[in-house]
């Protein structure tokens, strides 16, 4: 005999026989119900005063019997989906309303989370006879934005719906337009922001506009972004269940693969979110996480993006029941040794210590180094700024470098250093660092202390600024918050507009007058001259940096912006 499920308690012997004699009972393969089911499940359900429902496969068998209470079912867990994200359960759910409503939200939400072939509820009558029936299924994504559509029959009798070839035709519709959406193999995802706490709408959508360029960079297809406003944040699920259950039947219809938060997710929360649903679930530390190791090219650098992922892990490797541990030993300790859990936690924080270890001798050479480099008296130059502000490509433009410079968000991971000649015969290192984004991940910003300590002996810091980025000022005061974290605030910068060539003529030059910068434009080298003036006076003005020319004597005198400046290899 199969088993029962849900709220079975307080059952009479009676009623659990009527209950499992359920299983005998077989509908046809396009039937939603048959006449006799729904009569069985409707007498039944009112004398307990319970709904109760029923899983049936598309041969017409009845698969799991579920008991709830008078207003919801708790569904049971029915396995894995069939292969295909476009796939449908194989199953449908029918169940009673003992209140004459109609399909509810848990109804939708179930729909979507078992990717169940169709729900319909029968109302319950006083006498206990079933009264009207209502359906619903899910519909791919469609120009009047509907997620589920539905029909309602006065009875049983009178419905004529399909439920076999409903699903097959519905199955066909996801396939068509998946094959229509899937581009390159690439994950789908669907954004989520949250705005309230402090934020204003306009700053939760500029938030939410550059996590849509974070999953481009990772190489993730956006399939839509959603924007929850709350005055509070919900403690289990960041957005509150409601918005959640809408989140999931959305994601169905588009097919997504994952969903992104625009948020730092807590252990609890990520664990909550995750029940809800099975989709794989990621937060804004994650992606910029997968980012970095995506970009990691040399050893340092995906020796440090490992040590921060496993930071970022080891917190959220939580057991639901700690009374398994037994680590401590004596009494009480004995029993049946370290768990899964509590051996993957241990191994997760011996590689931490490992990879500390060898950050720490990762930092000791990039000190011998340094001192190397300033043995030879060259000033350092270090570029700075937000991610995607061109930087990589200011670099190669001043020493006719081939350093990686793409349209992407952390193009540039390791960093890179050049040397470059002034118009006076005078040499400098300058190097170009990670960039900069809002809410760096503390995890990253630790695991990257060696590679950021270069900024640490830089003469001069170039912080560069995307001009035409309507969001500029935020993103400067980002950067100037991240420097502050890593004691540079009172490190000398220059400010350098940069990409002035996608503003109007002479508002570039009038906003670096006004922000005391040097307005230029790396692709079209615009301005580098004045750059360079601009680094030569505050280098060696008042003899901050010691002059040291190849022939050695006395500085010749400046010569101003006007002299021009080469690139490397170009004729004098």
């Amino acid at each position: 005999m199969h088993d029962l499920h849900g709220n079975t308690l307080g059952l009479k012997p009676s009623q659990r026989h009527a209950l499992e004699r359920t299983y005998r009972r077989r509908v046809a393969a396009e039937e939603v119900v048959s006449p006799e089911l729904a009569r069985h499940l409707a007498a039944v359900s009112r004398e307990l005063g319970r709904q109760l429902g029923v899983l049936i496969d598309r041969k017409g068998d009845v698969q799991s019997v579920i008991v709830g209470d008078a207003r919801r079912l708790q569904l049971p867990d029915v396995g894995r989906a069939r292969a295909g994200s476009h796939r449908l359960r194989g199953l449908r759910l029918v169940h009673t309303h003992l209140d004459a409503e109609p399909l509810t939200r848990d109804d939708h939400t179930d729909l979507a989370l078992l990717r169940l072939d169709l729900v319909a509820a029968i109302e319950v009558l006083p006498d206990g006879l079933p009264g009207r029936i209502h359906l619903g299924w899910l519909v791919p994504e469609n120009p009047g934005g509907e997620l589920w559509r539905g029909e309602t029959a006065p009875s049983v009798h009178e419905l004529g719906y399909d439920a076999l070839a409903g699903a097959l035709a519905l199955e066909e519709e996801f396939a068509r337009a998946r094959t229509a959406r899937r581009t390159g193999g690439r994950e789908r995802a669907l954004l989520v922001g949250v705005g309230g706490r402090g934020r204003t709408r306009a700053d939760a959508e500029a938030s939410l506009a550059e996590l849509r360029e974070l999953a481009r960079s990772a190489g993730v297809e956006v399939v839509d972004a959603v924007l929850q406003h709350r005055r509070e944040v919900d403690p289990r699920t960041l957005i509150g269940k409601g918005k959640l259950e809408e989140i999931l039947l959305r994601s169905m219809q588009l097919m997504a693969d994952l969903i992104v938060f625009d948020a730092n997710l807590s252990p609890s929360q990520a664990i909550h979110v995750a029940d809800a649903t099975s989709l794989k679930i990621l937060d804004r530390t994650q992606l910029i996480l997968d980012i970095f190791a995506q970009r990691a090219q040399s050893a340092d650098g995906k020796l440090q993006v490992e040590l921060a992922q496993l930071r970022y892990l080891y917190p959220r490797l939580v057991g639901r029941d700690d009374s398994l541990s037994r680590l401590a030993g004596g009494i009480g300790g004995r029993g049946p040794g370290e768990t899964k859990l509590e051996i993957d936690r241990r191994r997760v924080r011996d590689r931490i210590t490992a990879l500390e270890r060898r950050v720490a001798a990762l930092s000791k050479d990039r000190q011998l180094r340094r001192r190397r480099r300033g043995a030879r008296g060259l000033p350092v130059l270090s570029i700075v700024g937000y991610t995607n502000a061109g930087k990589s490509t200011l670099l190669n433009a001043l020493t006719d470098s081939a350093v990686v410079a793409a349209d992407v968000l952390f193009a540039t991971l390791d960093p890179s250093s050049r040397r470059l000649r002034f118009p006076r015969d005078r040499e400098v290192i300058v190097t170009d660092t990670v960039g900069f984004i809002r809410d760096l991940p503390p995890e990253l910003l630790a695991a990257f202390q060696a590679t950021l300590e270069e900024l640490s002996d830089a003469d001069l810091l170039l912080h560069v600024v995307d001009a035409a980025d309507p969001r500029r000022d935020e993103q400067i005061r980002a950067v100037e918050a991240i420097l502050g974290d890593l004691d540079l605030a009172g490190k000398r910068r220059l400010l350098v507009l940069n990409q002035i060539d996608r503003l109007p003529p002479g508002e570039g030059a009038a906003l670096a007058h006004q922000l005391d910068g040097v307005a230029v434009s790396a692709a079209t080298r615009d301005g580098l001259p004045e750059l360079l003036h601009r680094c030569d006076r505050i280098l060696w003005a008042d003899g901050r940096v010691p002059f040291a020319d190849v022939a050695g004597g006395a500085p010749p005198p400046d010569p101003g912006p006007e002299a021009g400046w080469r690139a490397p290899g170009e004729p004098r």
